[in-house]
């Protein structure tokens, strides 16, 4: 999915788990339809607000559709975790056995485009000699495995964690406003695809946001946290660009 990709803005925004479909070929992975739309499918509200930021921002949007739960765009493909057989504690057996073969197909119909495209864009930009600050868009749940999160949203980084923390400063001048530093995750080769090859692999400003699902289910929720994070993100860049000439 792509929005605006000649947006004025320096900000490139990216949902990894932006939809939920599923290739008609691979039926529902014998899943639930009720489990198909909780978390374990897809980042709940985090490509309503994305396409709300975007356009507030004029920055390019590049969302993929497809399931997590059919090969997860945020992850390396060799990595065990790319197509999950167990998400939380619900099976996924249409991903039990898959040969070789298999997992190429899915990594060439829907892993490789998604990111094949991201770097299309971003290669264009460097081209023009455009600036361009990445941001990786999710959202979380409010519990885990039974642990309430008392975060509303958190801000994740790796080995570059400058304009993170930038962030960070700005998000934490909202009153009552509780901000995650790395945590509930953490950003690394492991667990992240999209961060690691395309903002550090490329050395660009960067940052990972995770916002919580249950503030963002409604469309009010949505345009609030829109609106937060257009703000946000301008004051974080103004800074990060003081900071970092």
């Amino acid at each position: 999915m792509l929005a605006r990709p000649d947006g004025a803005s320096d900000f490139v925004i990216v949902v990894d788990h932006a939809g939920r479909r599923i290739p008609r070929s691979l039926g529902d992975l014998g899943v639930p339809a009720a489990e198909l739309e909780r978390h374990i499918a897809w980042d709940i509200g985090a490509w309503a607000v994305a396409q709300t930021l975007a356009e507030r921002l004029d920055a390019a949007l590049i969302g993929q559709a497809y399931s997590r739960l059919v090969i997860d765009c945020n992850r390396d493909p060799s990595v065990e975790s790319a197509i999950v057989t167990l998400s939380e504690t619900t099976p996924i057996p249409g991903n039990f056995g898959l040969t070789a073969a298999q997992v190429a197909e899915r990594r060439a119909a829907i892993f490789d485009p998604y990111h094949a495209r991201i770097g299309a864009l971003l290669d264009d930009r460097q081209a023009r000699g455009r600036r361009t600050v990445l941001i990786a868009l999710h959202s979380m749940t409010n519990v885990y495995k039974g642990e309430r999160r008392p975060m509303r949203c958190a801000v994740l980084y790796n080995r570059d964690a400058r304009f993170a923390h930038s962030l960070l400063d700005v998000l934490r001048r909202e009153p009552g406003l509780i901000v995650g530093d790395n945590a509930p995750y953490s950003v690394s080769d492991v667990s992240d695809f999209t961060v690691p090859r395309h903002g550090e692999g490329r050395g660009l400003a960067h940052v990972e946001i995770e916002m919580r699902q249950d503030l963002i289910t409604s469309e009010t929720g949505q345009a609030e946290w829109a609106q937060r994070m257009a703000a946000a993100l301008t004051a974080a860049d103004a800074l990060f660009q003081e900071r970092y000439p």
